[in-house]
């Protein structure tokens, strides 16, 4: 994904700004990376350059829990795809 791409994006959910933190990048492309909503803390990884932006019920935690693990993060238990530590009780 492109950087400046990432200037269109906004949170699918709430359509509010997100913050990214880049995990690896080659030529002004992000190729992994995870965007987080900055209102409800969703987060959106970007794999292989592919940002992950699909509505809840049609993601996996399954499938994203490694590749996020392998990043450092844990995840816990997912309520609503956000991640637990961005959360207020």
């Amino acid at each position: 994904m492109k950087k400046s791409f990432f200037k269109k994006l906004c949170c699918p959910f709430d359509k509010s700004d997100l913050e990214i933190s880049v995990i690896r990048e080659a030529d002004q492309e992000i190729l992994e990376g995870l965007m987080t909503c900055t209102t409800c803390a969703r987060y959106y990884p970007i794999i292989h350059g592919i940002p992950i932006m699909s509505p809840d019920e049609y993601r996996q935690p399954a499938l994203e829990a490694p590749i996020l693990q392998r990043w450092g993060l844990e995840i816990g238990e997912v309520t609503n795809f956000r991640l637990s530590e961005q959360v207020e009780s």
